[in-house]
C-alpha cells in the first residue's frame, strides 16, 4: 500500500521527497567534512602531498616496471619533480581547506547518497528491483571506492609526473598554485570513482531504452581510442603504463555492454509476456 501512495504521488510531493533528499545528503557530507577535521593532517600531508614525493608507491612501481621490460627510465624513475606548490592569494589556503574537508565528506558520505538516491527511484522500480537495494548500494559504493584508490594511485601520480617535469624550455619554471594542485587531485579521486560508476549508470539507462547493447558494440572502437588517448595522456611515455591505465576503462565498457544485453533481453521478455 504504501508504495502505491509512492507512486500516486503529486509532482509538488515528489518536489518536496528530492528536496528532503538533497538536506539529509548535504547533512551527510557536513558531517563527514567536520569529522574529517580532526584528521586534517593526515588528509594534506600523507594524502594530498603524499603523490608530490618521488619515493610514492606507484612511481617506485613503475620504475620497477619499466626495468622488467627494458624500457628507458629516464622518465619513470624520476628522483626529484623540479616543481614548487605555493599560495597566492589572500585566501587561498583557508578556501581550499574548506572544500578539501567537503570533498573527502562527499566520498565518505557516498553510499548513503546511493541510499538516498535509491529510496528516490524505487517507487519507479518493479517489486523484484526494490528488493536489489542492498545489492545496489554495495556493488556501487564498492566501485565507486575502486575508481576513487585508481585515481589516487594510478592517475594522480602519472598527471603530477607528467606535468611536473614537462618543461617547453629550461628558462620556464613550474610553480603551481595550491588551489590548481589540490584541484586536480580532487578531480582525479571523484572523477575516477565516478567513471567506475559507468556499468551502474548502463544498467539504468539501458532499463529506460535509452542504450542498447547493439549500439554500445557500435561506438566500442571509438571507446578503445578515447580510452588509449587518455592513459596516452596521463602515462609515462612507455606501453606498459599505458596499458595498465587503460586496462579497467576498456573492461569497464565491457561490463557495460553485457550489463546493457541483459536489461535488453529480459525488457524483450517482459514485453513478450505483457
Amino acid at each position: 500500500m504504501a508504495t502505491e501512495n509512492k507512486k500516486e504521488m503529486s509532482f509538488m510531493d515528489h518536489l518536496e521527497e528530492l528536496r528532503w533528499l538533497l538536506v539529509r545528503g548535504v547533512s551527510a557530507i557536513l558531517i563527514l567534512a567536520c569529522a574529517c577535521y580532526f584528521i586534517d593532517e593526515f588528509i594534506f600531508d600523507r594524502i594530498i602531498f603524499g603523490p608530490k614525493d618521488p619515493s610514492f608507491i606507484t612511481y617506485r612501481f613503475f620504475c620497477e616496471l619499466t626495468h622488467f621490460f627494458g624500457v628507458d627510465d629516464t622518465y619513470a624513475c624520476a628522483t626529484e619533480f623540479k616543481f614548487i606548490i605555493q599560495n597566492t592569494e589572500v585566501g587561498g589556503q583557508f578556501s581550499m581547506y574548506i572544500w578539501t574537508l567537503f570533498t573527502f565528506g562527499f566520498i565518505l558520505a557516498f553510499p548513503y547518497i546511493l541510499w538516498l538516491i535509491w529510496k528516490f527511484i524505487s517507487p519507479a522500480l518493479y517489486e523484484k528491483e526494490r528488493k536489489l537495494a542492498a545489492s545496489f548500494i554495495i556493488i556501487s559504493s564498492i566501485l565507486f571506492f575502486i575508481g576513487v584508490l585508481f585515481g589516487y594511485y594510478v592517475v594522480l601520480p602519472l598527471s603530477i609526473n607528467f606535468f611536473g617535469t614537462f618543461n617547453v624550455s629550461s628558462a620556464v619554471l613550474n610553480q603551481f598554485t595550491v588551489d590548481s594542485y589540490v584541484s586536480m587531485v580532487k578531480t582525479s579521486l571523484v572523477g575516477s570513482g565516478l567513471v567506475f560508476e559507468m556499468p551502474i549508470i548502463i544498467y539504468f539507462l539501458a532499463k529506460l531504452g535509452l542504450v542498447t547493447p547493439e549500439f554500445l558494440r557500435k561506438y566500442r572502437k571509438i571507446a578503445i581510442v578515447i580510452n588509449l588517448t587518455i592513459a596516452a595522456i596521463v602515462t609515462p611515455p612507455d606501453i606498459p603504463s599505458q596499458v595498465i591505465v587503460s586496462i579497467p576503462l576498456i573492461a569497464l565498457y565491457e561490463i557495460s555492454i553485457y550489463i546493457a544485453a541483459v536489461v535488453s533481453k529480459k525488457r524483450q521478455q517482459n514485453d513478450i509476456t505483457s
